[in-house]
């Protein structure tokens, strides 16, 4: 039987070095590591710290690649291991995802006569989130040897590495210090001048070096020792990491300094098993079981592990960008990929992420506020990109599909993030019942986006509609479209529940009701409007068919029929199309009117939801990552079972397989985020209905034996064990839930079991 929590490896290519750096990533949510390989200089490392951004001579504000500190380098009788020139014999590299563990593996014969044998293992903390360390056991496994380990700390690195053309270097180094033992880099950012202290200090296992010597290398820093093994005599070198910055400490380099001693005092072996400790923790209460397909078992926790692996409730003033801290794309920013798509996991596993998530979006408020004001509106427009303050970061310039030059317009019109976020603040709110979120903040947020909407939609006297025009819907094939269905539908549900909540808060919560009004100057005035413009606005929603049109005009424009995949089984282009006239085509690059399905299939009817699906899905080109985990949890609620799990193994083997072609820049976390909604959403059909109960109904694939999972729904954890004849279901506390059709009370703790009708 293969190892279901391991992702592995198991040849040496060079090439592959690049895409490997995020599969074999580590991140603990404050900082992400690359899977960054010692060996080689065929690499291209990453650091991160969420929050820390710099703009410099960038296009826009990015993520910074901070100075890389895993540089290690091996001598063997003065000859470096180097696995791009030395013969490797027995590869293996293999990410241990149940402890939160990198493992390396392999024989080099560094000349003739000489081989030596090499096993590594790398951690980020997920106790000490400010810890790192790596550990390396060397054999000389021929004779004697004189090995020389050469630890340094990088302050040489840039952005955009993969792109001569966008290169950015967005800190300096100010000061290195030989720490006696360890050393230590300060470097700070170009514009806000944020200071981030990194140390590492190589030491022996039950040896000494026989010289230990610092060096500052000007951009580099290094510690290096040297040490005589016996023929077969093993030699391990521990190497410990902590890293500081000045967005959560007054004085990095005293704390770094600090946190380095007590992680050494502490020991590697006490480090890494609190580590293992907290992951094994993780995985009891959010592990998904698959029983009948390997292949998926491992995807889907190898997607789960990266996903959790970008989250951190310490600090609610980062979110987790579309590449997660897995590398550069989208220059580390956050879209709505983080409340649709990754949200609902932490939801419904780790509550007080999701806060800490929704908690951003509060702190960047004012950059919201701001982006309305310098587009002409009141209230808060949310970033379509976004970065550590919430103003607009989308560049205006890339290329398209043939590479060409492109203006990039989603920072302008694709508006409808702003809603998206007012959705899952209400999913938080439904699933955790947190007023105190909802009353000081949530609230907030959604009366700031009702303003901002009372100036963008438009009202048409003659029809005596409110239209929203120009604009991106979650299509991004086509620019400046009017009333677009998800855009409209959204902002019409957004108005609707925000009267909800002010009735709700005027009867329970008077007191907090009137600071905000007062705060934000609202009055009966600004109700009336949110009321008629949710009564009046355009939905393309007609009787005569249930397919419903995806935008003003969408059903006049030129079809065109999908009909070659590629080797991954993702759609190619159909011949004859000119690739910059997409705008003029009826192909779509992810669902739109689908996504708002799924989004509220309680809106719409079994008809409309196959109807639609069939329609969209054979239109649809998946050019995003985003798209064949809905598609598959749409397949099957309307019987496309077939399908449906086509895409969810498209899904969960995006990054594994690359079959977006650009896993090398990073995660694709939303991706990661619809694997686990598929198997929960889809395979599990978990939903809420209209009375606020969990409901449950389970399909399983022919060649599936059994599923089961978790969700953890108003402060309990609810337990879901189905195969193709029962589900078992059980709940912490006493509560209602519906499987299937059948409405059951669950009693604390007690099993219950529900026959499937076949």
């Amino acid at each position: 039987m293969k190892d279901l929590w391991e992702f592995s490896v198991k040849d040496y290519i060079k090439e592959d070095n690049y895409k490997n750096g995020t599969l074999f990533n580590l991140a603990n949510g404050y900082m992400g590591m690359r899977g960054y390989n010692e060996f080689s200089l065929y690499n291209n490392p990453g650091n991160y710290i969420a929050g820390i951004f710099d703009r410099s001579t960038a296009q826009v504000t990015e993520l910074v690649n901070l100075p890389n500190p895993l540089l290690m380098n091996i001598y063997v009788n003065g000859q470096k291991i180097d696995l791009d020139i030395n013969n490797v014999i027995d590869y293996q590299r293999s990410l241990d995802m149940g402890n939160g563990i990198l493992k390396e593996a392999f024989i080099v014969e560094v000349q003739k006569g000489l081989r030596v044998q090499i096993e590594s293992e790398r951690f980020v903390s997920r106790k000490n989130f400010h810890r790192w360390a790596c550990r390396y056991s060397v054999t000389a496994l021929d004779s004697e040897a004189l090995f020389v380990f050469e630890s340094i700390i990088d302050g040489g690195t840039v952005n955009s590495g993969h792109n001569p053309k966008e290169l950015s270097a967005h800190y300096k180094v100010s000061s290195v210090q030989d720490l006696k033992p360890g050393v230590m880099m300060v470097a700070i950012t170009n514009d806000k001048k944020i200071e981030i202290a990194q140390a590492s200090c190589i030491i022996l296992k039950e040896k000494k070096f026989s010289r230990l010597k610092f060096n500052d290398l000007q951009c580099r820093v290094q510690q290096a020792g040297d040490v005589i093994a016996a023929k077969g005599e093993t030699i391990v070198v521990y190497k410990f990491g902590a890293v500081y910055s000045s967005r959560e400490s007054s004085n990095a380099s005293t704390d770094c300094k600090r946190e380095i001693e007590a992680f050494i005092a502490d020991g590697y072996e006490a480090e890494l098993e609190k580590h293992s400790e907290l992951w094994q923790g993780f995985w009891n209460s959010s592990d998904i079981k698959i029983q009948g397909n390997e292949e998926a078992q491992k995807a889907l926790r190898f997607n789960i592990f990266h996903l959790s692996s970008c989250a951190y409730d310490k600090d609610p003033t980062v979110s987790i960008g579309a590449k997660g801290l897995h590398g550069e794309g989208y220059k580390g920013h956050v879209f709505w990929d983080t409340e649709t798509f990754m949200l609902p996991f932490f939801i419904y596993t780790q509550p007080q992420v999701a806060k800490a998530l929704l908690m951003y979006r509060y702190n960047t408020l004012d950059g919201a506020r701001r982006n309305a004001f310098m587009n002409g509106f009141s209230g808060a427009q949310y970033a379509w990109e976004s970065a550590d303050d919430g103003l607009e970061t989308t560049p205006k310039w890339g290329y398209d599909y043939n590479n060409k030059p492109v203006r990039i317009w989603t920072g302008d019109i694709e508006v409808h993030i702003s809603s998206d976020i007012v959705f899952s603040i209400f999913e938080y709110y439904r699933a955790t019942e947190d007023k105190d979120f909802m009353f000081k903040y949530g609230s907030e947020i959604i009366f700031e986006v009702c303003r901002f909407w009372t100036g963008r939609a438009v009202y048409n006297k003659n029809k005596d509609i409110w239209e929203i025009n120009s604009v991106i819907g979650p299509d991004e094939f086509h620019e400046h479209v009017d009333n677009n269905f998800y855009t409209n539908y959204l902002v019409k549900w957004t108005f609707s529940k925000a009267l909800e909540l002010r009735e709700k808060m005027k009867n329970e919560y008077p007191l907090e009701l009137n600071r905000i009004e007062n705060y934000l100057c609202l009055t009966e005035k600004d109700y009336a409007i949110w009321k008629n413009i949710s009564d009046k606005i355009l939905i393309n929603k007609q009787k005569e068919t249930d397919i419903i049109e995806q935008f003003e005009g969408y059903f006049d424009l030129k079809e065109y029929e999908i009909t070659s995949v590629d080797e991954n089984g993702m759609p190619q282009w159909p011949k004859g199309l000119n690739l910059s006239e997409l705008n003029s085509t009826k192909l779509i690059k992810q669902p739109d009117v689908v996504m708002l399905m799924l989004m509220m299939p309680q809106e719409f009817s079994e008809q409309e939801l196959k109807a639609n699906y069939e329609y969209y899905e054979k239109r649809t080109m998946h050019k995003s990552s985003l798209s064949p985990s809905m598609y598959s949890i749409m397949g099957m609620k309307v019987g496309d079972t077939h399908n449906a799990f086509s895409y969810f193994m498209k899904c969960i083997n995006t990054d594994i397989k690359d079959n977006q072609g650009n896993s090398l820049l990073g995660l694709h976390a939303a991706s990661s985020a619809g694997a686990w909604q598929t198997a929960v959403y889809g395979f599990g059909g978990f939903s809420i209905d209209s009375q606020d109960r969990a409901c449950f109904s389970p399909w399983l694939a022919p060649d599936l034996q059994s599923i089961e999972f978790s969700v953890v729904y108003k402060n309990s954890r609810i337990k879901v064990f189905y195969d193709h004849e029962k589900v078992v279901i059980t709940s912490e506390r006493d509560m209602q839930v519906k499987v299937y059709s059948e409405v059951i009370l669950l009693k604390s703790g007690i099993e219950c079991e529900v026959r499937i009708n076949k």
